[in-house]
């Protein structure tokens, strides 16, 4: 395993060694000791999701008020570019933005952390795309970060107007929304 810092350390790239030949691959794409060294700390995930959107859907900038959730993300169809940004108002990287590109090719995966919020766009004609949590979705805490709020700036790559649920067309400016302390 092959672990990438970003320029906002507590969000880490994860690439797993892939043993492949001329049957396949196989690669372990979780392992409890050396994600917890990876991210410096151990944390138990208790609920796994799985989508699937079209070229251009982008889901996001989602995050929870409570029952913060940490994200370990993948796409084991298509490709994404997927996105982290930092809400924590005591944080030197408050509102600073990651971003990289996960697909089913490359295997990466990307640590999201508690006190982030998170989104991505579909770049391929359709993505799948799986993530662990550390806590619950609690829809009532659930909030909303405007894909393209230019105090964030994320340069998504993408040449066309996304396409959004209606609740991330409601998503606030990072000024108005309620974020960590």
């Amino acid at each position: 395993m092959k672990i990438q810092n970003t320029k906002i350390p507590d969000v880490v790239l994860i690439e797993p060694t892939v043993f492949g030949d001329d049957r396949g691959f196989f690669f372990e794409s979780f392992n409890e000791h050396r994600f917890a060294e990876a991210i410096g700390k151990t944390v138990q995930f208790v609920q796994d999701n799985h989508s699937k959107s079209a070229r251009g859907v982008l889901r996001g900038l989602h995050y929870q008020i409570q029952q913060a959730q940490g994200k370990l993300v993948r796409v084991v169809s298509g490709e994404v570019f997927d996105v982290a940004v930092d809400i924590r108002k005591s944080s030197p990287t408050f509102g600073q933005w990651v971003g990289a590109v996960l697909s089913a090719e490359n295997k990466r995966q990307m640590w999201v952390p508690e006190g982030f919020a998170h989104g991505f766009v579909v770049i391929s004609e359709s993505a799948e795309f799986l993530y662990k949590t550390t806590d619950y979705w609690a829809p009532e805490y659930e909030r909303c970060i405007a894909w393209n709020d230019p105090a964030i700036g994320i340069q998504w790559p993408i040449d066309v107007p996304p396409v959004l649920s209606g609740k991330d067309q409601k998503g606030l400016q990072l000024v108005e929304a309620e974020v960590f302390a």
